[in-house]
């Protein structure tokens, strides 16, 4: 059991789970948002997504044979990706009818297609593969504002209803950022099955030791989104900003500083765990705004 929860990455599917459920329950509800899904559909939106994310992480996995070979059969692997894809589709497919837009069951069947295309002709392109981890993550987190908020957009309501899906987004670009870098980081303490597997990352272009300065300076963008958005928004709030600044700001800037000295794969393995806890932070954040704003 082990080995399967490790190949789907379980622990990241648990993050994108928590997320939605946080824009759910700590955005949209405390605010009387007008929203379309209930605790069902909600909850078959994150079966759905994490589902697709699932099927991703199989092929993904299915792509080290290095990996592959020892833990898991490429049968059960390929087994599994069609299970996972027919559970995020259809369902996706389902929920789609239920809010009344079929039209958006073709965001599922993308996304999949997508991955699949990446994996089987894609992969060979340097920095693809950090970057789509990332566009998972963030769709993840819009997705919510898809299924549940814009189709209850009205004229009288479209005001308020912006304010919360450009939160979202924001939230959104700021996973991907961290999601992309947490990818060249573990990229980083694979450079060796990465090498043998054929497989162009940073670390093997650039090294270990430049890609390490690399992440460092990579690091000043969310570093700097988040001061942009305390300034904006909540500089009038003190508490709102030592939350902030406690939460996020300080654990970036120690993991800026970390990740110029690393060099060992124990370094990087504490770098990732650093900026998981940054995710789950950052999505707990959410659960704050009915405290700070109203």
């Amino acid at each position: 059991m082990q080995a399967y929860l490790k190949l789907i990455k379980f622990d990241n599917l648990i993050l994108i789970a928590l997320a939605q459920l946080f824009i759910k329950y700590g955005l949209f509800e405390p605010f009387d948002i007008d929203v379309t899904l209930n605790a069902f559909g909600i909850s078959l939106l994150i079966i759905s997504t994490i589902s697709l994310v699932a099927a991703a992480n199989v092929m993904l996995y299915i792509q080290d044979k290095e990996q592959s070979e020892t833990i898991v059969s490429e049968k059960v692997l390929n087994r599994l990706f069609i299970v996972f894809n027919v559970i995020g589709v259809g369902i996706g497919f389902y929920l789609s009818n239920i809010i009344g837009i079929p039209k958006l069951a073709a965001l599922f069947i993308v996304v999949s297609g997508i991955f699949y295309i990446y994996t089987t002709y894609l992969k060979e392109i340097l920095v693809l593969k950090n970057i789509i981890i990332g566009i998972l993550m963030a769709l993840g987190l819009i997705a919510v504002t898809i299924f549940d908020l814009l189709p209850a957009i009205t004229e009288q309501n479209r005001a308020s209803q912006k304010v919360i899906f450009l939160i979202v987004v924001d939230y959104s670009i700021f996973a991907f950022i961290i999601v992309t870098i947490r990818e060249i980081v573990k990229d980083c303490m694979h450079v060796d099955r990465d090498h043998n597997a054929g497989l162009p990352t940073i670390p093997i272009s650039l090294g270990k030791d430049r890609t390490a300065k690399l992440i460092g300076g990579l690091t000043i963008l969310p570093i700097g989104m988040i001061i942009y958005y305390v300034y904006t928004y909540l500089f009038n709030n003190s508490t709102a900003v030592i939350i902030v600044l406690g939460l996020l700001v300080a654990p970036l800037l120690y993991f800026m500083f970390k990740s110029w000295g690393a060099e060992s794969n124990k370094d990087f393995k504490t770098l990732s765990l650093l900026l998981k806890i940054v995710l789950f932070l950052a999505s707990l954040s959410l659960l704050l705004y009915q405290f700070i704003l109203k």
